[in-house]
């Protein structure tokens, strides 16, 4: 489970049935399925959107400099990838043979590079405003990328529109979007051998006739709320109705299936990593099948002031290797990569010079972004950075441009607005352009 960066089972009432966290609190399932209830997708791609907490640290990974003085390079070595022109980390040798399915962006950059505020540019294309405030969970000025997904697609079918996991990033919730468009919470390791999602799908050994127990309780409590509810002109109907789509959740077999990751093969969950990185990327590609729109994995801990080739060697790169890899060839192989669009980054890189401790700091100003299916290129390799990875060496691209490419891509309008509690348009995308090359 995650670990700190450098800054820094209940008994539930049984009125409770599903619950996603927001806003601190929680969000009733009813509620949920209520509010979101009338959108219509008009492309039927999802994105997986896999967060490196803390910055994974490109220049020894996915843009290497061979030829860069000692103090830059590092002590990895670079290896020819499938894709001719697309050097790779040779602690990365899985990955490689994946690259025609994904492309990676190496001139990539942003302004900050303190960690909540880059999270927050990250999640949600917009650099906050005076008054953020990076401890508070969530601390979304604006709607993060799951949410935009959530309002803009809506639900297909009898999961969420927008689930995350293993935990909500701080910058993971909808700003002023509303609770509605918060995501549902796994909030469980996927890799736990006791794994399960909360609120979600009964406990196993809650029966099906005790499920209808609680079902007429819930009935018997409207009784006595029905007159007061049509006072304060709502209206129990709907409520009634929704309700009911969450019991109905609970028990369907589409749920049960896209939550069981039990029910995979030993050897493909082998495949994917027998941790958490791992299991979430299953978990992702079991969530996009069954009609998730936007799953967001978040993955800590890349935070390598400390040691950093060490750590990378030893832990990160392994887990990193297996499940990205695995997640793209599984995708592929069950014909969900043109419709699942996939985006691995932190929420900056690491810094060029080593510093004393053998490790990098944090890095803003160029890093690189990989990205792959949803009907985008694969194999390409857009833009560079200089010969030290200090700067984008061409026109660079930034959160605002992968935010326009990947609404573009999910048949989201990225020129189109939302409007705010008191009626303010607030644009998708904060004057982002496409990614030309990658599509």
């Amino acid at each position: 489970m995650p670990s700190s960066y450098c800054d820094g089972l209940t008994r539930r009432d049984a009125l409770r049935v599903g619950t996603a966290a927001v806003f601190g609190s929680a969000l009733g399932l009813p509620q949920l399925l209520r509010a979101s209830e009338s959108a219509k997708p008009p492309k039927d791609v999802s994105l997986i959107f896999v967060f490196l907490h803390g910055g994974l640290s490109t220049i020894d990974t996915l843009d290497m400099k061979p030829d860069a003085p000692a103090e830059f390079r590092g002590d990895f070595n670079p290896v020819k990838s499938k894709v001719p022109g697309m050097d790779l980390c040779h602690l990365l040798p899985k990955l490689g043979q994946q690259a025609d399915k994904f492309s990676l962006v190496r001139s990539f950059r942003h302004h900050n590079s303190d960690h909540g505020p880059a999270d927050h540019y990250i999640f949600t294309g917009y650099f906050p405003q005076a008054g953020f405030n990076p401890n508070l969970t969530p601390n979304n000025q604006r709607p993060c990328v799951g949410s935009v997904v959530s309002r803009k697609l809506g639900p297909k079918g009898s999961v969420p529109a927008y689930v995350a996991l293993p935990k909500m990033h701080p910058s993971g919730g909808p700003a002023y979007l509303g609770a509605a468009h918060a995501p549902f919470v796994i909030d469980a390791d996927p890799n736990a051998p006791t794994f399960s999602v909360p609120d979600l799908l009964p406990p196993p050994a809650i029966a099906a006739d005790r499920l209808d127990d609680r079902k007429r309780l819930l009935e018997t409590v409207d009784r006595f709320h029905r007159e007061a509810e049509a006072r304060a002109n709502r209206s129990a109907g709907a409520v009634g109705t929704f309700r009911d789509k969450a019991f109905d959740l609970m028990t369907s077999r589409a749920a049960k299936q896209a939550f069981d990751i039990a029910a995979e093969p030993d050897k493909l969950r082998d495949e994917y990593g027998r941790n958490t990185l791992g299991q979430s990327c299953l978990m992702a590609r079991r969530l996009v099948e069954a009609g998730v729109r936007c799953v967001t994995v978040d993955h800590s801990n890349y935070d390598t002031h400390d040691g950093n080739f060490a750590t990378l060697k030893n832990t990160l790169l392994p887990m990193f290797d297996a499940g990205i890899t695995t997640l793209f060839r599984d995708l592929s192989a069950r014909g969900l990569l043109d419709s699942t669009l996939v985006v691995v980054t932190g929420e900056f890189g690491r810094t060029p010079r080593i510093n004393k401790n053998a490790g990098r700091d944090h890095w803003g100003p160029a890093f690189t972004v990989l990205v792959g299916g949803g009907g985008l290129k694969g194999g390409v390799v857009v833009g560079k950075s200089d010969a030290r990875a200090e700067r984008p060496a061409t026109d660079p691209y930034g959160p605002e441009d992968l935010f326009f490419t990947v609404y573009s891509q999910l048949g989201i309008n990225p020129k189109d607005e939302v409007h705010t509690p008191d009626g303010r348009p607030t644009a998708l995308v904060n004057n982002g352009k496409l990614i030309a090359e990658l599509v």
